[in-house]
């Protein structure tokens, strides 16, 4: 069932993939808009920002009147629109073009060249692999006989566009390896188109099915067709029904999509998704059931080689259930059912009564991370203060032992099933590049199988882990990294990253772009917030909903703690987060606005009164509430929507905001709509920008090119900000 499984998508349990794939997904809607000009406005004293005007809307939220004056920024083909965005590149092009800027770009390209893969996997008797030689805009799909053996492109994304913007985001095997269906996706959109190639002659079928995003494809074991989740064709439903009706259909191979059959789907439910999944035995058909980014999901299943009803094993909204692997037919699962910390429990499907359910490892201190099975052993990776631990466990529970990490960090994928007796691992952290290793389960030994050649030299730098009180006294754990024998002066440029929300842990990662900041001084830390993973459903739930300020809190703490030990000091702190974390930034820019030096907010939500009526935004209500629809949700979100609490007169620090135009997680109104807002009532002198990329979306598939691009710009930004430069080739 896990042939891999890895902590940054593919392939992995329903609950942690929608996680990552629908973490803040939006797309707008066309409003009324006024026609606008291009003409400075006086809202700062230094800068000339592009006018934006603003129109009479105001909506009425259980008896309060809100005003959304930059309602028609929502409309991104509008000529006033595109005109503003332009000039808003225009005047962050135009801030950024320094020296130091071309000798950041070419560091960050001289680290980035090298090559990169990601772990093997097996699926029949052949390994499977994907490779960057180091700039390409697109990793490489391989094939190999061996280990050993000469490796074999299957498909090569790179010689589809020219400009690297076709991306390889989905692959599926059969389970001889000899078909591949793989998603195509353009531009950065979560849209894919599905095609099914012959491996050993990369010969394509005819088949094409559209309608496709966050889809899993199961194939069924003699190769005639597989089963898959698609969305209705949009041009059939109105707009706010785009990301409903998810619905399993069977493709037979060699036949058009019109001809696919509906498997599971009632119309009735159209608010929820189906992720089908086929044992690795090929005798079940599983049904991940789920709603919005709710980890609590259910599990559906039944023969493959029946047609008949399926059977609802766990129903959504009790507790998340995540297979791990099934021996006949008892399946094992792990679950924070009665566990917020996680356990694992084995469930016999013929003898299924919760009274019959058996605990095979309890809740312990850590946190089960993810659990895959590879020897016939279950292999866990705990989190334990926000790095992992890695043990093994016979299938009765029994604990085996624990394998050695080599340093405080993460495990970001596992590759193995039940039968094999190697599993590969990647292990890294923030100054040690994402390795792979083998581990010999017969030998229980660990050897490194590929080890990046990186153009840096990691003794120059350390890891610290800290822990400090957020406003109720809650014990939220930090990450600082920088280079040996930091003076604590308090004078350090300092960039502190967060994220906090959904369930998602930041552990350590190794990252190619943060070495420019920490080469040249600068100290870079990450705070473990309420809302994440990192100690399980409880901590969760501290940072949800009605919760969401103790994720605030938890951050400007963190910013505090720095400040009081001596690393910087308010000038020289920057914060930075993205998608959800561009949502905290933001929030905490504008509640605190004296405290940051600067702040970079990529990709944010900004508008928590309406982001739920774009594309897959829905999705999100679970975590955030709907304002719309409920008035004590309205009353939490209206008081912490960064877009509605900017004050008139407010002193912004250095400010940039990052969108691409054609991102449909999390759609650029988002952006747009906060940066007019901050320039019309900021009463300082600080500079406040918008870079808006173009054929990009929310990150998933960017090429290499505009990933360079985008990182430059960013620390051009920050360079210039703190009044950093740059030595020539460092």
């Amino acid at each position: 069932m896990r042939a891999l499984l890895n902590r940054k998508g593919s392939p992995v349990s329903t609950p942690r993939l929608l996680k990552s794939l629908f973490l803040l997904v939006v797309i707008v809607t066309v409003a009324g808009i006024v026609a606008a000009t291009l003409v400075p406005t006086a809202a700062a004293k230094k800068y000339k920002y592009p006018k934006a005007h603003k129109v009479d809307v105001v909506d009425d939220f259980h008896g309060t009147k809100v005003a959304d004056p930059y309602r028609w920024l929502e409309d991104p083909d509008a000529e006033e629109t595109i005109k503003w965005v332009e000039a808003q590149n225009e005047l962050f092009y135009k801030y950024i073009d320094t020296p130091s800027r071309e000798k950041i770009k070419k560091r960050i390209e001289d680290i980035w060249n090298y090559p990169k893969y990601t772990l093997p996997y097996k699926k029949g008797d052949r390994y499977f692999f994907s490779k960057n030689d180091g700039l390409q805009n697109q990793y490489v799909y391989y094939m190999q006989e061996s280990l050993d053996s000469e490796p074999k492109v299957v498909i090569d994304p790179n010689t589809l566009s020219e400009d690297g913007t076709i991306a390889l985001r989905s692959r599926s095997l059969s389970e001889d390896a000899a078909l591949l269906a793989y998603g195509l996706s353009s531009k950065g959109s979560d849209w894919q188109d599905v095609r099914i190639r012959k491996v050993d002659s990369g010969e394509d079928y005819g088949d094409l099915l559209k309608w496709t995003k966050f889809t899993s494809i199961a194939w069924k074991h003699d190769n005639s067709g597989f089963y898959y989740n698609r969305f209705p064709d949009p041009s059939t439903l109105p707009d706010e029904d785009h990301t409903k009706y998810n619905r399993v259909y069977w493709h037979k191979l060699g036949t058009p999509q019109l001809e696919d059959k509906l498997v599971y789907g009632p119309e009735e439910q159209k608010e929820l998704g189906f992720y089908p999944d086929i044992t690795d035995d090929g005798k079940y058909l599983l049904l991940h059931v789920w709603h919005g980014t709710d980890d609590r999901n259910g599990i559906y299943y039944r023969p493959v080689a029946s047609d008949g009803e399926f059977i609802r094993l766990m129903e959504v909204g009790e507790a998340e259930f995540d297979p791990i692997d099934n021996v006949g037919s008892v399946f094992y699962f792990e679950t924070n059912l009665d566990a917020p910390r996680g356990r694992v429990i084995a469930v016999d499907v013929e003898n299924a009564g919760r009274e019959n359910w058996k605990e095979i490892i309890p809740q312990v201190d850590d946190v089960i991370d993810f659990v895959t099975m590879v020897n016939d052993q279950l292999v866990i990776a705990y989190s334990r203060d926000a790095h992992h631990v890695l043990k093994i466990f016979d299938r009765k529970g029994k604990f085996i032992r624990e394998i050695e990490l080599p340093t405080i960090g993460a495990i970001y994928g596992i590759s193995g099933r039940r039968e094999d007796t190697e599993m590969f691992f990647s292990f890294t952290s923030f100054v040690y590049p994402s390795t792979a290793f083998r581990y010999d389960f017969k030998k229980d030994k660990v050897t490194v199988f590929r080890k990046p050649e990186v153009a840096f030299d990691p003794t120059q730098y350390e890891t610290k882990q800290v822990f400090y009180s957020s406003k109720d006294g809650t014990r939220v754990p930090m990450f600082i990294t920088h280079k040996k024998n930091l003076k604590l002066n308090g004078d350090n440029p300092t960039i502190l990253y967060g994220y906090g929300g959904f369930n998602v842990s930041l552990m350590p990662y190794f990252s190619i772009t943060r070495l420019i900041w920490m080469e040249n001084g600068g100290v870079y830390a990450i705070a473990n917030l309420r809302g994440g993973s990192e100690y399980g459903e409880e901590w969760h739930q501290a940072g949800m909903m009605e919760k969401r300020q103790n994720v605030f809190d938890d951050f400007i703490a963190a910013a505090e703690w720095l400040i009081d030990n001596d690393y910087s000091n308010s000038s020289k702190l920057a914060i930075n987060g993205a998608s959800n974390g561009g949502l905290l930034v933001a929030a905490c820019m504008v509640q605190r606005p004296e405290l940051f030096g600067a702040v970079v907010s990529d990709v944010p939500v900004t508008d928590m009164l309406r982001y739920h009526k774009f594309t897959v935004g829905r999705y999100w209500v679970p975590e955030l509430g709907n304002a719309e629809e409920n008035p004590e949700h309205f009353k939490f979100l209206y008081a912490y929507s960064p877009l509605h609490n900017i004050k008139k007169g407010i002193v912004c620090p250095p400010t940039l905001v990052t969108s691409a135009d054609t991102d449909d997680r999390v759609v650029p109104m988002h952006a747009k709509k906060f940066v007019a807002a901050l320039q019309e009532s900021d009463a300082g002198e600080n500079p406040i920008l918008l870079r808006v990329e173009t054929k990009a979306g929310h990150g998933g598939g960017k090429p290499t090119s505009k990933r360079i691009e985008e990182a430059s710009d960013i620390y051009a930004f920050l360079f210039k900000t703190f009044g950093m430069t740059m030595a020539s080739g460092k």
